[in-house]
């Protein structure tokens, strides 16, 4: 069977929605952050040597990345559910936006988090000056790239109701992640199809029996 062992308030949410669609059985072990830090405590390297989540075992395997996680079960266990059919335009796309929502879409959110953080953890003497420079980081690189990312979701999901396609697949999974991030804090919410994309996840029953299972989940 497998196991996900889940992070509090981490993209590890988004594989527990994906065994709820597919209707699979998973137990999890649950991990806490760290309060100070915020980081996955020293217990999840003892299943994968980086010591993050998400991360499933299934029998001897164990499998990390989030993206990678997705393909095995669709592949493994999902007998073509989740997924267009092989050489077609959507299957392409959903190639496409599976690897994308990590490679591209999630690097200025996390800068986003990490800048707005920074001034926080800074001493004191030194709060000014590293507000300064998170401010400039985020207004000259960052919150462009993201904006751009937002318009280029808006322009995509006016094209058709999902990312791939008319059907949900397990692209929508992980596009989940950073729409819901970039409307937390990216300002995302001003665009239509962006919003309707995430009431949209948000009211699937998969998706709320994941969050039932998972616990509290914030992606702000």
């Amino acid at each position: 069977m497998i196991v996900v062992h889940h992070l509090n308030n981490s993209r590890s949410q988004r594989v527990l929605w994906l065994l709820e669609e597919l209707g699979l059985p998973y137990e999890i072990k649950r991990y806490q952050r760290d309060a100070a830090t915020m980081l996955a405590p020293p217990e999840l390297k003892a299943i994968h040597p980086l010591g993050k989540s998400p991360v499933i075992t299934d029998g001897d395997k164990v499998i990390a990345e989030t993206g990678a996680i997705v393909e095995y079960i669709l592949e493994t266990y999902g007998q073509g559910r989740l997924i267009p059919a092989p050489g077609t335009p959507e299957r392409l796309r959903h190639t496409y936006w599976l690897h994308y929502a990590e490679g591209s879409a999630m690097t200025p959110l996390l800068l986003k988090l990490v800048f707005t953080a920074l001034p926080n953890r800074a001493p004191g003497l030194m709060k000014g000056l590293v507000k300064s420079i998170a401010s400039k980081a985020q207004n000259r690189f960052v919150d462009p790239q993201i904006k751009a990312h937002a318009d280029y979701w808006e322009a995509e999901l006016s094209k058709s109701v999902w990312f791939a396609g008319d059907q949900m697949t397990g692209a929508d999974i992980m596009m989940s992640f950073p729409l819901e991030a970039g409307i937390a804090r990216g300002g995302a919410a001003s665009r239509p199809h962006v919003k309707a994309f995430v009431d949209r996840v948000h009211a699937r029953p998969a998706y709320q029996r994941a969050l039932e299972r998972g616990g509290p989940y914030a992606y702000a």
